[in-house]
């Protein structure tokens, strides 16, 4: 038995943005950036990794939206419409470096590399499905694959007993079509729990769910262990509880290593830096600069204003993700021996959980900080071991009884990113439509087809009206004028369809029209929402 057991969690999820009214569509390049940047990268690794003797082993969610994503033949041409592009760039700027800004040429040739990588894994290794590599991946033991709500529905600020369970059964059923088997374990959307969750959970089959380091230190009675071990909720349902110093170790932005001099500077990119007239070619239509991906500067300091950052120098930037690395393992080996003696020889279960686009996205350098990781992990497995939460629970180690508290892993531990004065106008609309969802669905037992086309519509929309992702947005200052009008078309088609089933006269090439447009969910039934 190890000394203790270190879980990395990762947390993919994107709000479903997909626009086949627009031929480009600016906010689709939030999934486009997430594939190059973060999924194609870790898939890359965690194989070569279980290929190379060092075998990984982690959780990962992968939400709902993500995946409906993924699968979708429209984003899936776009994407590689965007990858091609890229590439085309990246190739130009070699030629443009050598001549004009010589400092830049190594990172201008990194990057052809790697996008031509990309494009390879992409088209060739994968067959454009990386649904398909998450579940290998899943098939070989590295990953567990863990789900999340629906839509990334704010559990707690959902009204309706009926709309919460919606969340969590539809996406256990999109879980089942994507993967083949049923989920162990959910990211509670935002990690927030408030009680009575763990009942919707137990119902649905999921044995697990990640929560915040309050859910448990907070909860009653106190955790005999802190957040260094499971607690079970009286149901049973077990909670893993994030991690304080770990959090921090990457997460801060004073003390995380993702603030280091040496690494890329997120905020210098060539799509505002270069001349327009040489970008127009790989901009959108509208020609409107944008982050381009290409990026030529590294963080040079925390005070250094972005005007004066240094080139970019890749292998100083590998040395020190290395340095990082190993500096993150030995500090797990450390608190495993502190916690070890603290709780009298029973191993610590540190819970490390992060989005999943902080590395490689946020943080350029962050899918070789989890090569190195695993590698070191890997030599050092009989100190401290990498497992999953559902590991842990196969090793039917007693786990403490506990009523966790409400909680979630926003500001403060609690609910104020999600219901503010600035997004608190979304919820009177949002309550609404949940409670008129159940009231169609309980009325329409058996509705002709064209009514129940239009309630499964109504039942996609109300989803998409719900994605925590619109509030967190509105509350950060963030592409706030999108997510207002993603909300508000969302309820507006709600009720313009529910109008229509009223009134006995359903527009159909409207409704075909918002089928398609809004399509996630295709195995969707309305009935769910029955009481």
């Amino acid at each position: 038995m190890p000394i203790g057991y270190f879980s990395l969690i990762l947390h993919a999820h994107l709000p479903f943005v997909r626009h086949p009214e627009y031929p480009e569509f600016l906010e689709e390049d939030w999934l486009f950036e997430a594939i190059t940047e973060v999924y194609l990268p870790l898939i890359f690794i965690f194989q070569n990794l279980h290929e190379s003797g060092a075998k990984p082993r982690l959780a990962m969610n992968i939400s709902p939206p993500l995946c409906e994503m993924l699968a979708d033949k429209l984003l899936e041409t776009r994407y590689t419409k965007h990858l091609e592009n890229l590439l085309e760039l990246a190739r130009k700027e070699v030629e443009r470096t050598v001549r004009e800004a010589p400092e830049f040429y190594d990172v201008a040739q990194m990057y052809v590399r790697n996008l031509s990588s990309s494009l390879a894994l992409w088209n060739d290794k994968y067959k454009r499905n990386l649904i398909n590599a998450f579940r290998e991946l899943q098939e070989e033991d590295i990953l567990e694959i863990i789900t999340c709500g629906a839509t990334h529905g704010f559990l707690p600020l959902i009204s309706t007993e009926e709309a919460k369970r919606a969340q969590i059964e539809i996406a256990v059923k999109n879980y089942k079509k994507h993967f083949g088997r049923q989920p162990r374990g959910i990211w509670l959307p935002e990690c927030a729990y408030e009680n009575g969750i763990e009942a919707l959970l137990k119902n649905a089959g999921i044995e697990y769910f990640i929560g915040d380091s309050h859910a448990v230190l907070y909860g009653e009675p106190r955790p005999r262990y802190g957040v260094h071990a499971p607690v079970a909720c009286p149901n049973g349902v077990a909670v893993f509880a994030r991690d304080i110093e770990t959090s921090q170790q990457v997460w801060s932005a004073e003390v995380g290593y993702p603030g280091n001099a040496a690494y890329r500077e997120f905020y210098r990119d060539i799509g505002w830096d270069l001349p327009l007239e040489y970008l127009k070619p790989h901009l959108h239509k509208d020609g409107n600069r944008r982050h381009l991906g290409l990026k030529y500067y590294r963080i040079t300091g925390r005070d250094v204003p972005t005007d004066k950052k240094q080139p970019y120098i890749p292998e100083l930037a590998r040395r020190k993700v290395a340095e990082d690395a190993a500096d993150f393992v030995g500090k797990r080996i450390e608190q495993a021996y502190k916690l070890h003696e603290t709780f009298s020889g029973q191993p610590p279960f540190v819970v490390s959980p992060y989005d999943a686009e902080l590395y490689g996205h946020w943080w350029f350098e962050g899918p070789q900080f989890l090569d190195f990781l695993f590698r070191e992990l890997h030599y050092k497995k009989d100190v401290v071991r990498a497992i999953s939460p559902g590991d842990f629970l196969e090793a039917n180690i007693p786990i403490q009884i506990q009523k966790p508290s409400a909680s979630s892993w926003g500001e403060n531990g609690y609910y104020k990113v999600w219901l503010n004065e600035k997004n608190d106008w979304m919820y009177p609309y949002q309550h609404d439509v949940e409670k008129r969802m159940t009231e169609f669905a309980n009325q329409f037992v058996e509705p002709k087809e064209i009514e129940r086309r239009a309630l499964n519509q109504m039942a996609r929309e109300l989803l998409l009206a719900q994605s925590s992702d619109w509030a967190f947005q509105i509350y950060q200052g963030t592409t706030v004028q999108y997510s207002s009008l993603r909300f508000k078309s969302h309820i507006h088609r709600f009720n313009l369809l529910a109008e229509q089933i009223v009134n006995g006269d359903i527009n159909e090439e409207l409704l075909t029209e918002i089928e398609n447009r809004d399509n996630i969910f295709q195995e969707i039934d309305f009935r769910i929402y029955q009481s």
